[in-house]
């Protein structure tokens, strides 16, 4: 069997190697000839699996490695009886520790604050869920906000009043075009306008929910601290907009080795239902151990004094403005950034909690 997949996908040949011959291939350049007698091709968000990328093709199986799936092309597939795999929830623990981070590093007194701090959650699925759980081991409010779902654990509020109360806000959709709660340029020139000028904003989603040309005037209008891990033109980013933002970061927030490899694992054990291959690897039994920083000791303080160890994201943000040229990220620097990204470990790796 041919198996195509993405360079960056976390330990395919511990999953897959067994199966057949492994093409590694740029997601983001992936082409009709590269996986025209393929029959598994492996992806991450970066390719689009479009009818143009699969028509007269030998695939029977597509396992994307991510939480989202506006990438996959899924009428297309079905269309032409391709089963199909998504990895919903691999990273979600990663990028609930990659906002609590990012909100540490604006300013370590947060952890003082109690319920003092109120946290907004846009999208309360598996990241969003996370997310609230660990803020408020922090002992912060937090409230959230989604059409589809509501969680007992915290307040639920309509988005006017998030917009309202929030100290920050986190936004955890997917990308949607249609329906009456689609998502895209959900926060537009109307929704900043609701936002009080010093209400924190991290996007760590899909970069179209949040409209450029809105969020530039709003950071001109209010000087807003903003955290932005995927861009509404990506990988088009604007030097204008890098040197705006409080933190930027190259789309790497679900980074984590755990998530990278929980990913891997789940399209793997899809592509074993699909074939009728057996279950029989585990993504835990690849991981290098850590040191335990967490275990006995009190959270906070822990985090205080370690957080910069378990993720330097200050790290992250001077790279990727490190790749600015000609008034933009230039995108083989910011590509490689990301194939080239050192995976992060969970803090449940270092004896710290988990979701």
């Amino acid at each position: 069997m041919k198996i195509v997949a993405d360079e960056n996908l976390a330990f395919t040949d511990y999953f897959f190697s067994e199966f057949g011959d492994i093409q590694h291939h740029a997601g983001r350049t992936l082409t009709h000839a590269d996986v025209k007698d393929a029959e598994a091709l492996l992806v991450r968000s970066v390719t689009a699996v479009n009818e143009s990328l699969i028509r007269d093709t030998s695939i029977k199986y597509v396992g994307s490695a991510t939480i989202g799936t506006d990438h996959l092309d899924i009428p297309a597939l079905e269309k032409q009886g391709i089963t199909w795999a998504n990895a919903a929830g691999c990273n979600a623990q990663a990028v609930a520790e990659y906002v609590i981070t990012a909100l540490m590093h604006l300013d370590t007194n947060l952890l003082e604050q109690q319920e003092k701090f109120t946290l907004g959650i846009v999208g309360l699925g598996n990241v969003g869920k996370r997310l609230a759980y660990m803020a408020q081991l922090l002992g912060w409010r937090v409230i959230g906000f989604d059409p589809y779902v509501q969680l007992d654990s915290i307040e639920n509020v309509s988005l006017e009043m998030l917009l309202q109360q929030a100290n920050a806000i986190s936004i955890h959709v997917p990308l949607t075009k249609k329906g009456e709660h689609a998502t895209y340029h959900l926060f537009d020139e109307q929704a900043f306008a609701a936002l009080q000028p010093n209400t924190i904003l991290i996007n760590s989603a899909r970069g179209p929910v949040v409209k450029e040309a809105a969020l530039i005037e709003d950071i001109q209008r209010t000087k807003r601290k903003v955290v932005l891990d995927v861009f509404e033109h990506e990988p088009v980013i604007s030097e204008q907009l890098i040197n705006m933002l409080a933190l930027a970061t190259p789309h790497i927030a679900g980074y984590s080795l755990e998530g990278k490899a929980r990913g891997t694992q789940m399209i793997y054990e899809a592509f074993c239902q699909k074939f009728g291959f057996d279950i029989n690897k585990r993504f835990e039994t690849q991981l290098p151990t850590c040191d335990d920083y967490f275990s006995g000791n009190d959270l906070k303080a822990v985090l205080k004094q370690k957080l910069a160890q378990i993720y330097d994201i200050a790290q992250d943000d001077a790279n990727i403005r490190a790749c600015i040229k000609d008034g933009k990220v230039e995108q083989k620097a910011f590509d490689l950034l990301r194939k080239n990204y050192p995976l992060r470990r969970e803090w449940a790796a270092h004896g710290g909690p988990q979701a």
